[in-house]
């Protein structure tokens, strides 16, 4: 079994402990003191840039390397890297890179590394375990992250600023319809889904997504929706 595999602490595999109340932690990492809603059971704590690090690493290589247009494809590929944990903020970015680079593969004018780096800021903006407490899971958000990228809208803009967000709220419709508990894989996918289908039909770009997809890695969610969720088999 993987490293990722052991738990969702990655200092120890421990499980992970949400606070109602943002508590002071201190990054087992990097060292720096915020106020965050979770740590391990045994009270180890990472903050999101220091878990997201090597992830998006990880996202960046393989999206310039990159032909597909099939940005379910693209992300799978990217879960397979031991850097790309069950769960985290890594996901944030993941979604909206994957879409940037099947568009530009299908024919999306756009400078792909340009577009990447700005995915990159936006996206490690977006805070980890958002989805429960903020009620707008970082997946979701990241669709509309994507959208204003490929439309450069801006908060004075009139039809892309409506796409951005129109966007986000489908995915996250999507995203709420299917319930909890959190599963920053079952988001992906969903998210990517329905920011295609707006891609499509808003933008005239057709990106080669399956028509089924089927997740890998739920024997690394102890919380998984098993036969509730459209991806598990």
């Amino acid at each position: 079994m993987s490293e990722r595999n052991r738990g969702a602490c990655l200092v120890c595999g421990e499980n992970l402990t949400y606070y109602p109340q943002a508590v002071e932690m201190e990054c087992v990492f990097c060292g720096k003191k915020e106020l965050s809603h979770a740590s391990c059971e045994k009270g180890h704590y990472v903050c999101d840039a220091c878990h997201a690090k090597k992830g998006i690493e990880v996202i960046m290589e393989i999206c310039q390397k990159t032909n597909s247009k099939n940005p379910v494809e693209i992300a799978r590929k990217i879960m397979e890297d031991p850097y790309i944990y069950m769960h985290g903020p890594e996901h944030h970015v993941m979604v909206g890179a994957v879409l940037l680079t099947a568009y530009r593969n299908s024919g999306g004018d756009i400078d792909l590394k340009e577009a990447l780096e700005e995915m990159k800021e936006r996206g490690s903006q977006i805070p980890g375990g958002v989805c429960g407490f903020w009620g707008c899971c970082g997946a979701g958000v990241s669709t509309g992250i994507y959208m204003s990228i490929v439309t450069g809208a801006t908060p004075l803009a009139g039809r892309s600023w409506g796409l951005a967000n129109r966007t986000t709220a489908k995915a996250l419709e999507a995203i709420g319809e299917l319930g909890g508990p959190r599963c920053c894989k079952r988001d992906t996918f969903t998210a990517i889904r329905k920011a295609a289908e707006m891609t499509a039909k808003e933008l005239g770009i057709e990106m080669d997504c399956p028509a089924e997809i089927v997740c890998a890695f739920s024997e690394e969610n102890q919380q998984c929706l098993k036969k509730a969720c459209p991806y598990h088999r």
